[in-house]
């Protein structure tokens, strides 16, 4: 990692744990949960996201969870940004993605990452998030299917957060890597489209 001093390798550990462990945190499972409804997980896709929660709950719980999943992205994006060198800086964005799929307090079974995607980058390259939205926005008018439309704003973020203040090989990893992965969660999806079903 470009020789880091042990100083900033500390630094970067610790923050990539905390955003791994922020994003174990599920708000719609904890929603449901103290809500006295059926985990989110059991029904619909499966996934803990969004879009299953609007088809479970309707639309006002949907946006409640997209705005936490967004608004702690931002908060991680935000100290990762002020604490790391930047080339740095998308890697602890793949900590967050890997803590919301991959959840320590929900028996590591949680969601795709496109909401914390989208809020990390909001931190980092707000224009970039802007136009990942209008990419979904695009994408959803052609195809008609959630999963397509968030590659397609996936695909923008990455290259957003991979460029910001200054492109560096390293960082474009961290971007890469992360785009990669989130696509990777939606396999379920893939197959069953390419499957013939939706």
């Amino acid at each position: 990692m470009n020789n880091m001093p042990p100083t900033h390798l500390l630094t970067f550990i610790v923050l990539a744990t905390a955003a791994y462990l922020a994003g174990s945190v599920n708000f719609s499972i904890l929603a449901f949960r103290f809500t006295g409804r059926e985990d989110p997980r059991q029904h619909g896709s499966g996934n803990p996201g969004a879009t299953n929660v609007y088809r479970q709950a309707g639309l006002g719980w949907a946006v409640t969870v997209l705005l936490l999943d967004v608004g702690r992205a931002v908060g991680v994006g935000l100290a990762a940004r002020a604490m790391l060198p930047f080339w740095q800086v998308p890697w602890v964005g793949l900590g967050l993605i890997l803590g919301n799929h991959f959840p320590l307090f929900h028996g590591f079974k949680g969601g795709k990452g496109v909401a914390n995607y989208l809020g990390f980058t909001l931190a980092l390259a707000p224009a970039w998030a802007g136009l990942g939205a209008l990419a979904w926005g695009a994408a959803h008018l052609i195809w008609h299917t959630p999963f397509l439309s968030s590659f397609a704003m996936v695909a923008v973020l990455a290259a957003g957060t991979a460029v910001a203040e200054g492109a560096h090989w390293w960082g474009a990893a961290g971007a890469a890597a992360t785009a990669l992965f989130i696509m990777a969660c939606h396999h379920r999806n893939i197959r069953e489209r390419w499957g013939g079903q939706r």
